[in-house]
């Protein structure tokens, strides 16, 4: 075995970096950042390494901020309602409630629509068990807060011990807002009540407007059509709106970065081209793209994991699975023999699709940035790690490099 033979495979660092403030050069903060870190620990950047900027300090440096005042305009505006419905929102004092209180400072009466018996990213308002203990169908069955309480009582959220039913009641009415809670899955089901409609869902947004509009719904707002261009010149997402929001303050919430955060990371990208002489690929991350098995929650609160990204990261993994290789093709090998055959394989791909092969069943062909995203996230944490920005190192490499 040769003894310059590398041992280690993906490495993922969190890279410490100033806290970011509007207007500041990201580009070259970042840039700075992953030099200053491969000078301090020793080690070299090289080719294809991957640098992951996290969404928020891309628009906080953006200055890409509402208020819920401005939430309140823009939706008086575009609902012209003083009753709407506001369906499938998720469960989240940092995603979703503060918008909550715009829309409530814009109308008169909301009539708010839950989907149990989990939200769309799956916090909890009751068990499926209790549901079948019950007898209660969730696919038909159409419940109000009275006979949501006689059946369940008070649910509070495993992680927060939160009763998001009765904090969202509580939020509304705050807002000198009439509140009525339904419990609903079918979209449908709104229009018993009124035709205009605010659908909250993140991913299946689109289908849910649809299925309203064919319904006969006066008017359908989805919460990318809310903050889609400046009020009172307020930040703005032409794109996704109030998705992928968070709060910021009690008064105001940071918007998901601006279409410009393309240029963000080939900035980065040629600064390091120049500084190293080494080509990386460059990406924004938010929310990973995974499921936590406990809490039953999918990490995937913002509308995409990366909205902005480096042409080296379209596309998903076209990799061989190296154990059915050992159990199959090269049953009969082992040691160095069984090595070097798995190693010749990986060499003899030529770029083709290997998707429906037996040879990488198994591999999970999940688009690239939302693999690497996903990593970054756990890796930069949400708290007080300090780490917005994540060095990938080896992503690309096989067994053969």
């Amino acid at each position: 075995m040769a003894t310059n033979e590398r041992r280690v495979g993906t490495v993922s660092r969190g890279i410490r970096c100033p806290i970011i403030r509007e207007g500041d050069d990201l580009g070259s903060i970042v840039t700075d950042s992953v030099l200053k870190a491969s000078e301090s620990e020793g080690f070299p950047i090289r080719d294809r390494d991957v640098i992951a900027v996290t969404e928020s300090i891309v628009a906080r440096s953006q200055g890409n901020y509402c208020t819920v005042s401005d939430i309140a305009a823009d939706v008086k505006a575009k609902a012209g309602s003083d009753t709407v419905g506001v369906i499938f929102p998720i469960l989240s004092r940092n995603r979703f409630a503060i918008c909550l209180r715009g829309i409530a400072l814009g109308v008169k009466k909301i009539v708010l629509m839950l989907s149990y018996p989990s939200d769309e990213v799956g916090n909890e308002l009751v068990s499926i068990d209790k549901l079948d203990e019950m007898g209660v169908n969730p696919y038909s069955d159409v419940l109000s807060l009275a006979k949501y309480r006689e059946l369940f009582g008070e649910n509070k959220h495993s992680f927060t011990g939160v009763d998001y039913v009765a904090y969202y009641r509580d939020l509304i009415e705050q807002c000198d807002c009439e509140a009525e809670i339904i419990f609903a899955n079918r979209p449908r089901a709104i229009l018993d009540y009124t035709d205009v409609v605010i659908n909250c869902d993140i991913h299946t947004r689109k289908r849910t407007k649809r299925l309203l509009m064919e319904a006969g719904a006066k008017k359908v707002i989805s919460l990318d059509d809310i903050m889609n261009a400046p009020v009172n010149g307020s930040g703005w997402n032409a794109t996704y709106g109030l998705l992928g929001s968070n709060k910021a303050t009690e008064e105001k919430v940071k918007l998901f970065p601006r279409e410009e955060c393309k240029e963000l990371v080939l900035d980065i990208q040629a600064r390091m081209l120049k500084a190293t002489g080494k080509h990386v690929e460059v990406m924004v991350y938010g929310d990973g793209a995974f499921k936590d098995p406990q809490g039953k929650i999918w990490e995937l609160a913002d509308p995409v994991v990366s909205p902005a990204f480096t042409d080296g990261l379209i596309g998903t993994p076209n990799e061989l699975k190296l154990k059915y290789l050992a159990d199959n093709d090269f049953s009969s090998l082992s040691g160095e023999a069984l090595k070097e055959a798995i190693s010749e394989k990986i060499r003899q791909k030529d770029g083709s699709s290997l998707v429906g092969h037996m040879v990488s069943e198994g591999t999970t062909p999940r688009q690239l940035t939302d693999l690497i995203g996903s990593l970054c996230d756990l890796t930069s944490g949400s708290g007080d790690k300090g780490t917005p920005v994540v060095l990938v190192q080896g992503y690309f490499d096989n067994y053969t490099n």
